[in-house]
């Protein structure tokens, strides 16, 4: 493969990841073939253990594959070093996760404005006031995560990530974490900002609920992907 068309932002073929584990060779993904359109929203459910969290990973280039290839905003990662993979990631990725991964040191526009930092953007702490606003968040910019509730954590955490304006949003059980209700609040937002940012989505969940609110309903099923109808 020389290239895929510019309109795709996440393409695997021949997908692998194979571990040694105390019993022998673990199998997690093989033969996984997988297209993410631009702006679209894509459900991967699965069974706990089923490797919904590796194939994310993999897509994000932060583990490597033993099998196939992943090309991510066009450019193929395994043919990257791993400054390269994060050079590449950076302003153009973005990441949501079940356990927020806010740094507890910094307050919530720190932990916001710390990406916008690191790539130099030159309205960082602008684009930070305005993602926190988005979210809801801007009476609460200056407290710490221990002072925050689990959906506001989560809200910062989104805010963090659509705050460089990415290409695509990789969201990992975002709403693990929290009750149902929260967790509803955090999906239409992530949906909502998705739709205004023209962002392609790739969200792992087991929540068929929320995956039903998505473009493409995938199941993660004996390490390869099937379309949910």
């Amino acid at each position: 493969m020389t290239g895929i068309p510019v309109a795709v932002v996440v393409q695997a073929q021949g997908l692998g990841k194979h571990v040694n584990g105390p019993s022998g060779d673990l199998t997690i993904l093989q033969g996984l073939d997988l297209q993410i359109q631009a702006g679209e929203a894509v459900a991967i459910l699965g069974a706990s253990g089923s490797g919904k969290s590796t194939l994310l990973g993999l897509l994000a280039g932060l583990d490597g594959a033993t099998a196939g290839e992943v090309w991510l905003c066009g450019q193929r990662l395994d043919a990257l070093t791993e400054d390269g993979r994060a050079a590449l990631r950076a302003g153009r990725v973005g990441f949501v996760f079940q356990s927020f991964q806010l740094l507890p040191t910094l307050t919530a526009r720190e932990n916001v404005l710390l990406p916008l930092e690191l790539t130099g953007t030159r309205d960082a702490e602008a684009r930070a006031d305005e993602a926190l606003t988005r979210v809801g968040l801007a009476p609460r910019a200056g407290h710490y995560p221990r002072q925050l509730s689990g959906g506001e954590q989560q809200r910062v955490a989104i805010a963090r990530a659509y705050a460089p304006r990415p290409v695509v949003l990789f969201a990992d059980e975002p709403t693990g974490n929290l009750d149902q209700a929260t967790g509803e609040q955090i999906i239409d937002l992530l949906l909502d900002l998705r739709a205004e940012a023209g962002a392609a989505l790739v969200l792992v969940t087991h929540d068929p609920a929320l995956a039903e609110r998505c473009d493409r309903r995938l199941r993660m099923r004996d390490g390869a992907l099937e379309r949910i109808a």
